[in-house]
């Protein structure tokens, strides 16, 4: 979930900020995290991976993810980026060999030259944007990632955090002490992908829009 920067020049800021905070949390992250991060699950199920597959993290902080990305697809090989050096340890002790990972901003970094390839057959954003000062650029970012045939899944935060309810304020009071803003305007930004040529979407709210789960889909034979 720790990922991004707001310009250039504040990269290395954003990372000091994301290691401090979760230079403790990372112990306690999984565990504590599985009581509000709901949706992720959901989109690791609708990712339909066969074995070969390069499956893409984007701020795959402890690595959580990954690790359930491979134990429900046997054969997938598994990437993972994020901005926080703390959690990557975390990652890598979950992970070992399982993956390659390896330290970056969202927003801008050469999948080649990082990971040893340019695209990927998913790319994962799981409850990341909400902590990515420039998250539209990390997600348009994210989009060129995909190859020809694949598809990107983004679960975040969705419409319930913007009600008048004290629920949504206990919410929005805890996210803000982690630096995390829900974006409500991640379907329309979705919408926006989507509409470039040879791209699909499907998106539908959780839990009643406590999260939001957006899927595109890049046809076959687009160039890669």
């Amino acid at each position: 979930m720790a990922q991004g920067g707001p310009k250039d020049g504040k990269v290395h800021d954003h990372a000091a900020l994301m290691d401090s905070i979760y230079r403790g949390q990372k112990y306690i992250y999984d565990v504590t995290r599985k009581y509000y991060l709901f949706g992720r699950d959901d989109l690791i199920r609708g990712l339909d991976c066969a074995p070969g597959d390069g499956v893409l993290e984007i701020a795959c902080g402890t690595g959580r993810n990954l690790a359930k990305v491979q134990r429900a697809y046997p054969g997938t090989k598994a990437f993972g980026i994020d901005i926080s050096t703390e959690m990557l340890k975390s990652a890598a002790g979950k992970l070992g060999t399982a993956a390659i990972l390896a330290p970056a901003d969202a927003r801008q970094f050469d999948a080649r030259a990082m990971l040893g390839r340019a695209t990927f057959d998913r790319v994962i954003l799981s409850y990341s944007v909400s902590m990515i000062p420039d998250w539209e650029r990390a997600l348009r970012h994210a989009a060129t990632l995909v190859a020809p045939g694949g598809s990107l899944h983004v679960v975040d935060f969705g419409s319930y955090s913007a009600r008048d309810t004290l629920g949504a304020r206990i919410l929005k009071w805890w996210l803000k002490q982690f630096h995390v803003a829900p974006r409500l305007n991640l379907p329309e930004v979705a919408a926006e992908l989507a509409a470039q040529p040879g791209w699909t979407r499907k998106g539908r709210d959780g839990m009643g829009g406590y999260y939001r789960l957006e899927r595109l889909y890049r046809a076959t034979g687009e160039a890669d």
